[in-house]
């Protein structure tokens, strides 16, 4: 008997409207409506992810502030707390051009429990509407994502929150976000030590577009492989010229090639992710003028995956979420890796059946668990290593 997993079957329909939605108005109108002085395609992208309702829950006290000229959301439980809460800071996801900060996500966090970092009701959770590029310039939105959890470390005491108990996390960009400021506050001795990092199917690295994820899930809803470059750029706030050749990775010197390949290569990804459709190909020709253009994807900031080993050793304990049918799955399979060979420990969660921005379709608790119940091939695998 044929059977659709349930998983796929908002993909299918939502996914494939949303991809070819993103791709005409990217690529083709987007452009068109820029140059007739109506719009561009970053305006209409946002206006149709921020016209989605957000899903209301009558059991959160929420409080919206501006720090340094970023709106910041504090949820917290409505019931008196009973001792320390865990504080949660969420970055959501968007390649740093669109989306916002929504109830949705806070509910979904308050409403899950993760057995390894037992999120419940006593949390508080925070979300910073960081800045967009490109009316706010890269890097920009990692100094908003900083100084809004430099503001919460600051203020525990009004949340009620431990300060051992402190979470940073995020989903696509948003996971990028969280790990480059985990990285950032290690030179901190002045504020609290964060507990914990979750990185929800993250964007970890620029270095290499043809990592079996990238090949396999070409053209696969929501983010296909050319839509990774185009809002690279964007993100950037420059004009896609090179696009064709940064997809051939021919913006990376054959040094930084040579010296990151113990961390970046297809290589080091497990064989059971190979047997779908992945063919190694032979690397392309450097070109200085494609990587002058785009130079600034391979930085630590935008490429955290490349931090060196002094600093990943002291990165907390890790929660990462990879989905099979994603454009993103190594960066997150590559991070683990790094994780692990430097004595941190990682839990992983692999959803077989899952894709990039699977969340926002299951965002309930009922959701939540409908996924994890019908997905039989949902993986969990908890290291047991030692942190350095």
């Amino acid at each position: 008997m044929f059977f659709i997993s349930p998983v796929l079957v908002p993909a299918l329909f939502w996914g494939s409207t949303l991809l070819l939605f993103f791709q005409i108005l990217s690529f083709q109108q987007g452009k068109i409506l820029e140059k007739l002085g109506i719009c561009n395609d970053l305006t209409i992208l946002r206006a149709a992810v921020n016209g989605i309702p957000p899903w209301r829950d009558s059991k959160l006290l929420i409080k919206d502030l501006t720090v340094d000229e970023v709106p910041l959301r504090i949820y917290q439980p409505k019931s008196p707390p009973t001792g320390k809460r865990r504080g949660i800071l969420y970055f959501h996801g968007g390649a740093g051009t669109f989306g916002s900060i929504s109830k949705k996500w806070a509910s979904f966090i308050f409403q899950v429990k993760s057995k390894p970092l037992h999120f419940c009701l006593q949390a508080c959770v925070s979300q910073c509407l960081y800045r967009l590029s490109p009316e706010h310039p890269y890097p920009g939105q990692y100094f908003d994502c900083l100084n809004a959890t430099l503001y919460f470390m600051r203020n525990l005491e009004e949340y009620h929150v431990d300060p051992g108990l402190i979470i940073l996390s995020g989903d696509s960009c948003g996971a990028n976000f969280a790990t480059v400021i985990c990285q950032i506050l290690l030179n901190d001795r002045d504020l609290p030590k964060v507990r914990a990092q979750v990185l929800l199917y993250p964007g970890l690295q620029g270095l290499d577009f043809h990592l079996p994820s990238y090949q396999q899930n070409a053209f696969v809803p929501i983010l296909s492989r050319k839509m990774i470059i185009y809002f690279c750029f964007r993100y950037l706030n420059k004009k896609p010229t090179f696009w064709k050749e940064v997809l051939q990775n021919s913006h990376v010197p054959d040094s930084m090639r040579h010296q990151y390949k113990k961390w970046v290569s297809a290589d080091l990804i497990p064989d059971e992710f190979k047997v779908r459709g992945y063919v190694p190909t032979k690397p392309a020709s450097y070109k200085p003028e494609v990587h002058e253009a785009i130079k600034e994807i391979l930085a630590i900031t935008f490429s955290p995956l490349l931090a060196e080993d002094s600093i990943i050793c002291q990165l907390p304990e890790s929660l990462i979420v990879t989905c099979e049918f994603d454009v993103l799955r190594d960066d997150g399979l590559l991070y683990k890796r790094r994780l692990e060979e430097n004595g941190v420990r990682v839990t992983w969660y692999h959803c077989e059946n899952g894709f990039h921005g699977i969340l926002a379709f299951f965002v309930s608790l009922h959701g939540w668990h409908t996924l994890e119940a019908r997905d039989k091939n949902l993986h969990e695998d908890t290291s047991t290593t030692q942190k350095c």
